[in-house]
C-alpha cells in the first residue's frame, strides 16, 4: 500500500510505503517496513525472564540490536541503536513488566536512504505486532536539507549525500510530541523548526498508514 503527501512546493512528498505484519514465526512481533528501496525486518522477543545481570527491579529492560545488510556492527549502528533504544524505552509501558527483557532485532536489507527513520517505523509496527502495551505510538521521519534550503522529505541516498543537513525526528501520535531527534550537517535554529513542522505533517500520513496495515492484517485473519 503507497501513501504520498505532497506540499505546494511539490517536494515534501513521501516514498510509497509497504509494511507486512508477522512474517517471522520466533519472534513474538515482526514486521518488514519499506519506504521507496529502504527496508527493514525487525524482529521483538519478550517480554522474558531477564539475566540477574540485566533486570531491573522497576521495569523490563529493553535492548535494541541493529545489524547491517553486510559485515558487523560498527560506530553508525551503536548509535543509532541508542536512538532507537531511548524512542522504544519512551513509549514502551516497561513498569508493567519488571524484571523481564525485551529484545528488539532490526536488520537492514537494503539501505537506499532515510534508514533510521525506516528502522523507526519498523520497530514500532514490531511491537504493535507483539501486542506490546504502549504509552503512544511513533513513526520516524528524515528531513534533507538542500544546500538552497529547500526540504525534501524521506530523501533518497543520492538526496542524503547532495544535502547541506539531514534531520531525523521520532515522533509520537500524541500531541506530536518528539521522542528523539538526531541532526547530521548544518543547519539553523529557524531551519529545524522547519524542517520538524514538516515532519509532524508527514507523520499523520504514517500514522494512518499504520492503522491501515494493522486493520488489513487482522481483517484477514
Amino acid at each position: 500500500m503507497a501513501v504520498e503527501l505532497e506540499a505546494a512546493d511539490g517536494q515534501c512528498r513521501l516514498r510509497a510505503f509497504s509494511c507486512e505484519l508477522g512474517l517471522l514465526s520466533r519472534p513474538d512481533g515482526s514486521a518488514a517496513f519499506l519506504q521507496g528501496d529502504t527496508s527493514v525486518l525487525a524482529g521483538l522477543y519478550g517480554p522474558v525472564e531477564a539475566k540477574v545481570s540485566k533486570e531491573l527491579p522497576d521495569r523490563a529492560a529493553l535492548e535494541v540490536l541493529l545489524r547491517p545488510k553486510v559485515g558487523l556492527p560498527g560506530v553508525l549502528e551503536r548509535s543509532r541503536e541508542q536512538l532507537l533504544r531511548q524512542t522504544c524505552e519512551a513509549v514502551v509501558l516497561g513498569v508493567l513488566h519488571p524484571r523481564t527483557a525485551i529484545s528488539l532485532v532490526l536488520q537492514v536489507l537494503s539501505d537506499a536512504g532515510s534508514l533510521l527513520s525506516c528502522c523507526l517505523n519498523a520497530a514500532c509496527m514490531a511491537l504493535l505486532d507483539a501486542g506490546l502495551p504502549l504509552a503512544t505510538l511513533f513513526c520516524g521521519v528524515t528531513c534533507a536539507l538542500q544546500p538552497d534550503g529547500t526540504i525534501l522529505l524521506d530523501p533518497t541516498a543520492r538526496q542524503e549525500q547532495e544535502a547541506r543537513a539531514i534531520l531525523t525526528f521520532a515522533i509520537a501520535s500524541s500531541e506530536r510530541k518528539v521522542l528523539m531527534s538526531t541532526t547530521k550537517g548544518s543547519c539553523s535554529v529557524e531551519e529545524m523548526q522547519q524542517c520538524l513542522a514538516t515532519a509532524q505533517q508527514a507523520a499523520s500520513t504514517i500514522f494512518q498508514f499504520y492503522r491501515n496495515s494493522v486493520h488489513r492484517r487482522y481483517s484477514k485473519s
